[in-house]
């Protein structure tokens, strides 16, 4: 545990360091070298402190993620039950164990860096819900990192590019959405676009090494983005060869950290890698989970866009001039992708954060055509930037899939919270509903007994209504649907229901306390077990 908090203790002085050397380097009120052939000069613009448009925009950045961590949505179980839960774990509380930690394919580094503000919410507001929210906001003022990387790779251009970049990347609804959520992909963008504006233009071996570490972090977030990052490596060092010295060893050191981190929780140092490469690359376990053409995630962007894709494609070919690398870095990371069976929206986040940063930077040659037309010097930015805000708007409600994420577990945090803040619960059933729909242990039922009546239990699979039965003296609340309302004792009622995954889910509680030793072969873990789960 000693190592682990030094491991943080590093970590974030590690972070002050990358943000006072990103400042010092190309200063706010300085001037930025163009990724054309050409400089702007007073790119920047001279304003500084309070003053400058870069500080208000990272009010708006703040303003709208702060508001989406606070709303409970939880778009993928991967947030709670790979991170959340594995850190609470690391406090010393009871926490769900899945198949991926049991394997041991799953890498210390996150869970380790969430422990900390777990504990800290914790303790500001016990019983989960502290702790769930205090990550979210750590996390989404993590992504704040890509609005100011933004700001200077646009700065590198004009003033212009710089003010639309950055604006596009605090309002634009995929950014604001993937923005609190515990997962590896939007973290390891939030590390990946800092680092593309550390490694080039002109690098000085300082910044080569942050951003080499910031790569290889990035790595060990989402290790799956490694051909991504291969690209804009060699792409940002070429044809400065000798650049890779630094660039390799800072992330060699990077490396170096997340193995002490790994060797402090008592695990070989990337053998979780090795473990994720045989279980889905050689078990196809990936494949459970459902698996799609290549082609996938063109439609996705397709219905997530829905017509106004040729927006940002044509955007796209008018800015891909100005960040040609990143451009490459996000058809790569694509391409790779595709190529995966198993596919999610969330995998490819990379790539929509460098298309949208490039489209932006296109938009913002549309300003400087518009500003040379007369009548138009004043309003150009005015339109072009209120554009993207309203499109934003427009399509993060526009489609099905889109609703989904926005109020993808708000129910099951509803059910949770009546749940946790019940005196009377000693035992608490999920009959037939799945764990991954809820909000993970803490937050659900704390220290009291939480047990499985799952179909998929070997055994259970067979005599489950009658098991409902006998096992029921263990626990006196259930949550289950209302179709299986008659498979339930006939002392239990109806208390509440809400929408959790396909459908309305209940809560079902009955008087009386709870003898925990007739349901102890169905405590959640040991049918986790059982199941392969």
């Amino acid at each position: 545990m000693r190592s682990s908090q030094a491991a943080v203790i590093h970590l974030k002085g590690f972070a002050r360091y990358l943000v006072a050397s990103m400042l010092l380097h190309d200063t706010i009120g300085g001037t930025m070298t163009s990724t054309s052939a050409t400089a702007a000069p007073g790119s920047a613009g001279r304003a500084t402190g309070w003053s400058h448009p870069l500080f208000a925009l990272l009010l708006l950045a703040l303003g709208v993620r702060l508001a989406a961590a606070v709303w409970p949505n939880v778009m993928y179980p991967d947030e709670i039950f790979q991170y959340l839960e594995p850190a609470r774990q690391m406090l010393g509380h009871d926490s769900i164990l899945t198949w991926e930690w049991r394997t041991g394919i799953r890498g210390w580094l996150l869970p380790t860096l969430l422990a900390g503000p777990v504990a800290i919410g914790d303790v500001i507001a016990p019983g989960g819900t502290g702790a769930f929210l205090a990550a979210r906001l750590v996390v989404a003022s993590a992504s704040l990192s890509i609005v100011v990387s933004a700001w200077f790779l646009g700065a590198r251009i004009s003033r212009v590019h710089a003010i639309v970049a950055a604006f596009v990347a605090a309002v634009w609804f995929e950014l604001v959405l993937l923005a609190p959520h515990t997962l590896g992909e939007p973290l390891a963008t939030a590390l990946i676009v800092p680092a593309a504006l550390l490694v080039t233009n002109g690098p000085s071996p300082r910044r080569l090494a942050i951003g080499g570490a910031l790569l290889a972090f990035a790595f060990v977030c989402r290790f799956q983005y490694a051909p991504a990052i291969a690209v804009l490596a060699l792409g940002a060092c070429w044809p400065r060869w000798r650049n890779l010295l630094p660039l390799v060893a800072g992330g060699l050191a990077a490396l170096l950290l997340a193995a002490v981190i790994d060797l402090a929780h008592g695990v070989v140092p990337f053998a979780w890698l090795v473990g994720n490469i045989e279980e889905n690359l050689l078990h196809d376990r990936a494949a459970d989970f459902g698996v799609t053409p290549p082609s996938a995630y063109l439609g996705n962007f397709l219905v997530v866009w829905s017509a106004a894709i040729m927006l940002p494609i044509v955007a796209i070919w008018r800015g891909w001039r100005h960040a040609p690398l990143l451009l490459a870095v996000a058809l790569v990371n694509l391409a790779f992708h595709s190529l995966i069976a198993h596919k999610e929206y969330r995998f490819v986040f990379l790539s929509v954060v460098l298309l949208i940063l490039v489209a932006a930077l296109g938009s913002a040659d549309w300003v400087q055509s518009l500003r040379a037309k007369p009548g138009w010097r004043r309003w150009a930015l005015p339109v072009v930037t209120a554009g993207w805000a309203l499109l934003s708007v427009a399509l993060a409600g526009a489609s099905e899939a889109m609703r989904d994420y926005w109020t993808r577990g708000v129910g099951a945090a509803q059910l949770a919270a009546e749940l946790r803040h019940d005196p009377q619960m000693c035992g608490l059933a999920l009959y037939n509903v799945r764990f991954q729909l809820l909000p993970g242990r803490d937050r659900l039922v704390g220290s009291v007994p939480l047990y499985v009546l799952a179909p998929a239990d070997p055994l259970a699979e067979l005599i489950l209504p009658p098991l409902l039965q006998a096992t029921s003296p263990a626990f006196n609340r259930i949550i289950a649907r209302p179709a299986a309302a008659g498979d339930l004792p006939a002392d239990f009622s109806r208390q509440s229901c809400t929408h959790v995954g396909i459908g309305d889910a209940c809560i079902y509680a009955r008087s009386g306390s709870c003898d925990a030793s007739v349901g102890a072969p169905f405590v959640i873990n040991d049918v986790l077990v059982r199941m392969g789960h």
